[in-house]
């Protein structure tokens, strides 16, 4: 746990510059020549595309330039747009029925909690929030990732047809955001996320370790006219803040 310390962006920057003078010096020395300096340029997408931007700033003598795309630059601790944004993307229609179906969820999840999350092979989200966010992200992956087809074609043929949307949702979370997108449920159960314990899962703290230390983000409901549920706010975020910041960020 003491090496958490060492996960942040500064952090980061210098590793890149230790690495990128060690591979300076090893092509010079496998080319046979003293004190040369190729070109280098950095570039990256969202985090590592901040960083890149970030090591042009800080290290101007060691890059020659850097292409920083989608760069997480600036810090939003409410991010609210991000829902907004998904609601544009989706048009009209999707929009509607991705509503429709959070309404419908969250009513089911008073009186039938148990059930409702089985249906979406997320049993295991005791924490509702956790079960939230999960429906969410499974909503968003179709527009950031560039297949809004897989998401609202079925779900609006779904509707036209007058038939059950939940269980419309729950086969494409099942078979598109977990079967085909790669998604592991474990990753959105704080009780995972808990444990200290070093093993192949271990990695799915880290990115949320930067979350709620440093980059922020925290993708919540807006205020009116949202897609992803109203109950995604600050309260469960702050939850897993007390999860992985006050329990685990060293001091000092």
């Amino acid at each position: 746990m003491e090496n958490l310390k060492y996960l942040s962006s500064k952090q980061a920057l210098f590793d890149l510059a230790v690495f990128r003078q060690w591979y300076q010096e090893s092509l010079n020395l496998k080319r046979n020549r003293t004190g040369a300096e190729n070109a280098w340029f950095v570039f990256g997408v969202s985090y590592s595309g901040a960083l890149s931007a970030w090591f042009r700033l800080k290290f101007p003598h060691l890059t020659c330039g850097s292409l920083a795309s989608s760069a997480v630059v600036l810090a939003v601790y409410n991010y609210t747009d991000y829902d907004k944004q998904v609601g544009e993307s989706a048009g009209p229609e999707c929009k509607a029925v991705l509503q429709e179906i959070t309404e419908l969820v969250d009513r089911s999840l008073e009186t039938n909690k148990k059930e409702l999350k089985k249906q979406f092979g997320a049993a295991e989200l005791d924490i509702d929030g956790d079960f939230f966010y999960f429906l969410a992200d499974a909503a968003v992956v179709a527009f950031q990732y560039g297949h809004p087809d897989a998401l609202c074609t079925p779900l609006v043929d779904t509707k036209k047809a007058g038939m059950d949307l939940v269980a419309a949702y729950a086969k494409y979370v099942k078979e598109y955001f977990v079967g085909t997108f790669g998604v592991s449920v474990e990753t959105y159960n704080q009780k995972h996320l808990k444990n200290t314990a070093v093993n192949e899962g271990s990695s799915d703290r880290l990115w949320w370790f930067q979350v709620c230390t440093e980059v922020a983000y925290f993708q919540v409901a807006p205020s009116n006219d949202t897609v992803r549920s109203s109950k995604i706010d600050t309260i469960p975020l702050r939850s897993l803040q007390e999860c992985l910041w006050r329990r685990h960020l060293p001091r000092g």
